[in-house]
């Protein structure tokens, strides 16, 4: 019995000692993991990260409603694009004006469902997409900007065409509007100044006009028209008509003064336009509709909804959206091939645009997931950030990217209207921030 019992006990204490060595071994593992920091700003205690790196300004811009008399009870309309010739001087597009209306809060469905449920489901998420309820509709061969009665409402009543050309300063006044030019825009889809041009001339794309407008910078006159508005041609030669387009969307600029224009939503090619403005070439071939086909185009150069450029201003190298078949097509300045990468599966990822800053990475925005993705110039997956949430909360369908001198970014939102800008924390990783744009012939 002695025997048993001195047995017993050392097999206790052998037991102790394995189990006791065991979780020590795992407390250090635990240790050494949470040591390891994925965090935006290393070593952040507590708390998450709503924009990766960035802090919302939540002030940004003030609405129109509190700015422009006689507009109260308005706010704007889609955000199509935004463009930052200084932190001081930021141009917003955007799709008119729609009333303004306090968001809903626990409305009873049952009564048109049928069913017990309420709306909306939280307070953080949009509570309707602007891009349904802004101008334009209908055909797009028409100068007529707010029809007296639409699928939108009452011209004056339920939209507005006005103020779709707006600049803000730091603060988020509005320090320009360029009214004058409403009536020229049918569906305003970009807007830029050529960082190479020391005049900074300002430059709109129009896709349901087929036409690409340039200003003075101070707005007073337009310059030149590329394209012919309301008249379109569709190519199935990429080098058919290079003086039309068919609903062209966005632009991206070459450090001789030169530019690539995506022609775009119905036509499927890149054109490369000389610094006058004439064109020098085109490349980009029909090919299917990936996402209506359930399975993505896989031959280079044949596209579906070409929706966004970029330019890589140390090799020359194009970036091209093949929205509808969820890829990356990269090309040289001459339209041939060099590689591709795909953005995520057919029916789970939507990209609207592309920006390319200085550091040469490519980001990307995920109007269904919506977040920012970043890759590197060869395609490896990087980083995200970002969700779904209406203004201050989260993204909602940015349509526009643009980074000023100091950092901060800016988008533009065709779901949650308007632009929003988010400011660089301090001591975050200037790795997952969005690079400050290339300029050249001004700061």
């Amino acid at each position: 019995m002695k025997q048993i019992g001195i047995g017993l006990a050392v097999g206790v204490v052998a037991a102790y000692l394995y189990f006791s060595f065991n979780a020590t071994q795992q407390i250090i593992e635990v240790e050494v993991i949470q040591e390891q920091s994925y965090a935006a700003i290393p070593g952040t205690i507590g708390g998450q990260e709503y924009w990766g790196a960035y802090d919302v300004d939540p002030s940004w811009p003030i609405d129109i409603a509190e700015q422009i008399e006689g507009h109260e009870g308005w706010t704007w309309g889609a955000g199509q694009s935004v463009f930052a010739e200084s932190p001081d001087r930021v141009f917003v597009l955007v799709r008119g004006e729609i009333p303004s209306f306090e968001r809903p809060r626990n409305v009873d469905l049952r009564e048109s469902t049928g069913i017990p449920a309420n709306f909306p489901v939280s307070n953080f998420v949009p509570w309707r997409n602007t891009t349904n309820t802004s101008l334009p509709v209908g055909v797009h061969d028409t100068d007529d900007n707010c029809p007296e009665t639409s699928e939108r409402g009452v011209c004056g009543v339920d939209v507005r065409w006005e103020h779709a050309i707006l600049v803000f300063n730091r603060e988020g006044e509005l320090i320009e509007s360029w009214t004058q030019w409403d009536y020229l825009l049918r569906r305003p889809h970009a807007i830029y100044i050529n960082p190479y041009d020391p005049e900074k001339h300002v430059w709109i794309v129009d896709d349901y006009r087929h036409a690409i407008f340039k200003f003075t910078n101070d707005g007073s006159e337009l310059v030149q028209t590329i394209g012919e508005p309301n008249v379109w041609v569709q190519s199935v030669d990429p080098e058919d008509d290079l003086e039309h387009f068919y609903r062209p969307t966005f632009m991206a600029f070459r450090p001789d003064g030169g530019f690539y224009v995506s022609d775009g939503y119905l036509n499927t090619r890149v054109v490369r336009f000389n610094s006058d403005g004439t064109p020098h070439s085109a490349w980009g071939q029909p090919g299917i509709n990936g996402v209506r086909e359930g399975r993505p185009e896989d031959r280079p150069g044949y596209m579906f909804n070409v929706h966004g450029l970029a330019v890589d201003h140390v090799t020359g190298h194009i970036f091209v959206n093949d929205r509808n078949n969820n890829r990356v097509q990269v090309f040289d300045e001459d339209g041939n091939y060099v590689r591709e990468w795909s953005v995520g599966d057919l029916g789970r990822s939507n990209i609207h645009l592309f920006w390319m800053g200085e550091d040469r990475a490519l980001w990307a925005f995920d109007q269904n997931t919506q977040k920012m993705l970043k890759y590197s110039n060869d395609g490896e997956f990087l980083y995200q950030f970002g969700g779904m949430g209406g203004r201050g909360f989260g993204f909602f369908g940015v349509h526009g990217i643009n980074v000023d001198q100091e950092g901060n970014l800016y988008v533009a939102e065709v779901g949650n209207g308007g632009a929003q800008k988010f400011i660089p924390r301090e001591g975050a990783n200037p790795d997952l921030m969005l690079a400050r744009p290339v300029f050249s012939a001004w700061e």
